[in-house]
Order: structure tokens, then C-alpha cells, then sequence
């Protein structure tokens, strides 16, 4: 599965700075035909060091990585709910991302002017918030509407119906979606209403600097992933031993990417598992859960159809005892059937019918 990331702020963020090095650095995945799909779209590999590890074992044609699909979608700007700006191209194209990732500025820079002449992260996070909520609040009114007429001769939207309905009382009082308790009947029903504030949001604060290594002050009670998008943007254009070698410097292990690949795997409950064969090693993302016939099915649907078994070797034993003929001489090779549930890292062979 690809993960669509949108990346969204207030103009003058960073964000479309951040993108840009983000794809750049990342390089658009060969495999696919079209790549850049259009002007602010971008295909990203997601760097993972066991893939490089595995490789040294099985000397593959080629690496593929996951990836993961970063969308710079227009600035928003106080009335974006009501078609201010670009508000409806950026509120259309949040609804077709997995996640929102919400860039906010907390840089110094005087050359970089403040849409609302100020620097003040919790102000811009509350107006992007509120444009989410009002745009939710108008597609409820019209869902609303709708269900309580189509309710009358089908009785089995009433459970849509309340959970729309209790939906509007709370994003009225100026909570998320997302935030709502909801039994997972009412949050499935409450998936067919394609909210924006129902999706997965977590926060990049765009630091100065010298802030990159620090820990920014909390947004709506989540601690923002920090970024320089100023670094990230340096980092592009360097080799992989500068990169590292700057990093370094900068009192960092990782670069933004991976930082931020990660951090949304974690929100969306995501995890990768590997192949690893003389054509390829390759990356795979599934959602934590799930079991080897999902997982097969991740490759190709015909695997899903016809399994039968896969093989199992855990990421850490496939290293530890050189590849597979090491794990299966040492007994940590696993056949395991259609109930086992894919850890993360583990590497997985398929039998299948065609």
C-alpha cells in the first residue's frame, strides 16, 4: 500500500520548502510509470537500513523500498472553508490523503513574512483547525439533510444518521472528529462521511537551526516531529557520507524524512515486512495485525487467493545467521499458516496456487 501524506499550513510555513527537499531527498521510486503524478506530488522512497543489511546477504538485482506519497497541498488561509484562496482545491485534496501532516512555523527568520505578522505556533494551529471543523460542519449540514430523507425508506442508515448527527454537536463545540468516543460500529459509519478531522494529524514544527535537535513546545497536546526545513533542503544535495557527517553535527541520527516516515507509520498503525531474493529486497507496508494471507496479499491478489504457507525468518535472526539457509540450519525458519499474524521486520517467503 502507498501512504499519502498531505502536508498543510498557513502560507509562508516552510511547507512547500520542506516538500521539495523531502522529494528531492527521497528520489521518486523508479518502479513506478509516473512517478511525479503532477506538479505537487511526490513518489518518496523510505529510507530503511536493514534493507542495505539484507541486501549484503542475498545480492540482489535491485533494492525497492517502501514509500510513501507526499502531497503539498495549497496554503490555507483564514475562510479556506468557505472557498477563500485555494480553500476548495486544498480541502479536496486533503480528502484523498491518508493523513494530514500539518506544518507549523516556529523559525525566527524577519525575511520570512508572517501571514498574520506573527510567529505564533498554537494561533496557526487553532485557524487551520477551525477551517477543518467548519469545512466538516458544512459537508455534515448536507449529509445530515440528506440521511434523514434517505433514512425514511432505508433503515439501515439510522446508525449513519445519529453518528452524523452526534458528530455535529461535537465538532460545534470545537473538537475534532477523530476525538469523538465512538463505538467501532458508529466509527465505521462515521468513515463514510469523509471528514477531514477524522483523519490521522500530526505536527511538524519547522525550527530554526539551532532548534532541530530540541524538543518544541507541544501543539494541541501532541509533541510536533521538529524539522528544519532549511536543513532539509541541504541535506538534499549531499552524498550519503556528508549527509550523515552533517547530521552529526546537528546532534541528529536520522534526517526529517525518515523521522517523518516513521512518526506516520506509528499514527496510522503501519509496519513493513521484507522479501529478499536474487531479483530483489524489498519493503512492504501492512497495517500492524494482520495476518500472512493480507500480507501475501500485499504483493500480488492472486498470492492472497491461492495461499497456502509462508515461510518466516525474523529480520534480526535472518541477519544474525547470514540469510535463510543460516535460520533454517538453526531452526528459526517458520512455516506458518493463514492465522499468523506479520511482525514487524519479519522476512517472508509465500507458497501459493495459481
Amino acid at each position: 500500500m502507498a501512504l499519502s501524506i498531505g502536508i498543510v499550513g498557513l502560507p509562508n510555513v516552510g511547507k512547500s520548502t520542506l516538500f521539495t527537499a523531502l522529494t528531492k531527498r527521497g528520489g521518486l521510486a523508479a518502479n513506478y510509470p509516473f512517478a511525479t503524478i503532477d506538479p505537487n506530488v511526490g513518489i518518496v522512497d523510505v529510507p530503511d537500513d536493514r534493507l542495505q543489511r539484507l541486501a549484503d546477504i542475498v545480492h540482489p538485482a535491485r533494492i525497492v523500498p517502501a514509500t510513501v506519497e507526499f502531497v503539498d497541498i495549497a496554503g490555507l488561509v483564514r475562510g479556506a472553508n468557505e472557498g477563500e484562496g485555494l480553500g476548495n482545491q486544498f480541502l479536496a485534496n486533503i480528502r484523498s490523503c491518508d493523513a494530514i501532516c500539518e506544518v507549523v512555523r516556529y523559525f525566527s527568520n524577519p525575511d520570512v513574512v508572517h501571514v498574520d505578522g506573527r510567529v505564533d505556533p498554537d494561533a496557526d494551529a487553532d485557524t487551520i483547525q477551525t477551517e477543518l471543523i467548519l469545512a466538516d460542519l458544512g459537508s455534515l449540514e448536507r449529509s445530515v439533510s440528506k440521511l434523514e430523507r434517505d433514512a425514511k425508506r432505508d433503515r439501515g442508515l439510522q446508525p449513519r444518521l445519529a453518528i452524523a448527527k452526534r458528530l455535529q454537536g461535537w465538532l460545534n463545540e470545537g473538537h475534532r472528529a477523530a476525538e469523538l468516543d465512538m463505538t467501532d460500529g458508529e466509527r465505521a459509519a462515521a468513515h463514510d462521511l469523509f471528514l477531514l478531522t477524522m483523519k490521522p494529524l500530526l505536527y511538524v514544527a519547522n525550527v530554526d537551526e539551532d532548534k532541530v535537535a530540541g524538543t518544541p513546545a507541544p501543539l494541541d497536546g501532541q509533541a510536533p516531529i521538529p524539522i528544519c526545513a532549511e536543513v532539509e533542503a541541504e541535506l538534499a544535495d549531499l552524498d550519503a557520507d556528508e549527509a550523515t557527517e552533517y547530521l552529526a553535527s546537528l546532534g541528529l541520527r536520522r534526517s526529517g524524512l525518515e523521522t517523518l516516515a516513521q512518526a506516520a507509520y506509528r499514527l496510522l498503525g503501519l509496519q513493513s515486512f521484507f522479501t529478499a531474493g536474487p531479483k530483489e529486497v524489498r519493503a512492504w507496508t501492512i497495517r500492524i495485525g494482520a495476518k500472512a494471507p493480507e500480507a501475501a496479499g500485499t504483493i500480488h491478489s492472486d498470492f492472497e487467493r491461492g495461499f497456502i504457507k509462508v515461510n518466516t525468518i525474523s529480520y534480526e535472526d535472518y541477519v544474525t545467521l547470514g540469510g535463510e539457509a543460516g535460520a533454517r540450519e538453526a531452526g528459526k525458519l517458520r512455516m506458518e499458516g493463514k492465522d499468523y499474524v506479520v511482525q514487524e521486520g519479519d522476512v517472508m517467503e509465500f507458497l501459493f496456487n495459481v
